[in-house]
């Protein structure tokens, strides 16, 4: 087997998971749990939800799908550099999209709006939820029976918990005696930070493809120009393998200052080992000063350009349409529910299902349903 470091989750110290099975002699705990992911109904559903453009527009835009696998690369090769579990930083990456509503955020607000008062909607919890309960595979048990490591990364991607936790969640807290105010391990730190130097990559490709802004409009941006200096051909010669160029060079950029910035606070946080970091007060994987400053830049730029752009804000507000109708019309006629979604003993249960239901759909699944119930001439 791989040689870990001291600051690694280690797998053969694994608290294991809800339901015992059987040790698997060829995989370590944290691969089979990545196995299970890839395997999921949820997973492969992300191929046809959304990031920022809505699925059927054209083939071209980022998926929910293509933006995790591209999580689990980046985790994967800077969680080598560290020497910590690459299997664990992967399971982590894959799954930390999967409570997604269709849509993206737009949809994410709309049920959020819709279930106040009865629980509210978190596409983190929500993702939890699918692998603890919703995930219908196996014969003892629903969900995937992950292990409390990969599941108390994918909880913590994003820090610590500082907000009351559905009992789903505090179900495998409590069985594991964990704690949702520590910090998440080394990989699920690096998981985390991956996801955003993916996604606002991922975004200036998307938004220069669909002619949302120009890529000499990026110039004013210091981070930009730090990139292009290291680009050494002439954009106006080629335009698209320039954007490519670009957008290789800025990940790099965000990658090596996340290392180096990383090997700096385990030096200055006296880490010792995996423990230290999940008690520290301060996140250990961070970017620079620096470049926290660039980034933030880069994120507005891209809120301004991208996210607010009427052809954005037009295809959300249909999105929020489509979702707000469905609900509507789900929570008024609950038999129209597929019938292993229409149990329910109480008012609270029947908003939950539906929630469910309509957070698993795909884009494509949310306006063919729509236009199914709402479309008169469609029968």
């Amino acid at each position: 087997m791989v040689q870990y470091s001291k600051f690694s989750t280690n797998y053969k110290l694994t608290k294991g998971r809800l339901f015992k099975e059987q040790t698997d002699l060829n995989r370590t705990c944290f691969m089979r749990d990545r196995d299970r992911i890839i395997h999921s109904s949820a997973f492969r559903r992300l191929k046809y939800k959304t990031q920022v453009f809505v699925h059927h527009e054209q083939d071209y835009y980022r998926t929910r799908l293509s933006h995790s696998l591209e999580v689990s690369q980046l985790s994967r090769s800077i969680s080598k550099v560290f020497g910590i579990n690459d299997d664990l930083a992967e399971s982590i990456s894959l799954s930390h999209d999967l409570g997604h509503t269709p849509f993206g955020h737009a949809g994410e607000d709309i049920l959020n709006k819709k279930m106040q008062g009865k629980g509210g909607f978190n596409h983190n919890f929500q993702a939890l939820k699918i692998l603890t309960v919703l995930e219908k595979k196996y014969i003892n048990f629903d969900g995937l029976n992950l292990t409390f490591e990969t599941l108390d990364g994918i909880l913590k991607h994003n820090g610590p918990i500082n907000i009351p936790i559905p009992d789903y969640i505090e179900k495998f807290v409590n069985f594991f005696d964990g704690n949702i105010k520590f910090q998440g391990s080394f990989e699920s730190q690096i998981a985390a930070v991956c996801d955003d130097i993916a996604y606002n990559n991922n975004d200036i490709d998307d938004g220069l493809y669909a002619g949302l802004f120009e890529i000499e409009e990026l110039d004013d941006l210091e981070i930009i120009r730090e990139a292009c200096k290291k680009i050494k051909f002439n954009k106006n010669r080629n335009h698209e393998r320039f954007k490519y160029e670009l957008i290789r060079k800025l990940i790099n950029l965000m990658v090596d200052d996340l290392i180096k910035n990383t090997k700096k606070n385990l030096v200055k946080m006296k880490i010792k080992d995996s423990k230290d970091i999940l008690e520290n007060t301060e996140t250990l994987v961070v970017f620079s000063e620096e470049m926290v400053k660039k980034e933030k830049k880069l994120k507005n730029f891209l809120k301004n350009r991208m996210y607010n752009h009427p052809r954005v804000k037009t295809m959300n507000f249909k999105a929020k349409k489509v979702i707000s109708d469905l609900f509507d019309l789900f929570i008024e006629e609950p038999y129209l529910l597929p019938p292993s979604w229409r149990k329910m003993d109480s008012e609270k249960d029947k908003f939950v299902n539906v929630a469910d239901y309509i957070s698993g759909m795909t884009d494509n699944f949310a306006i063919n349903i729509h236009k199914k119930y709402f479309d008169l001439y469609s029968f």
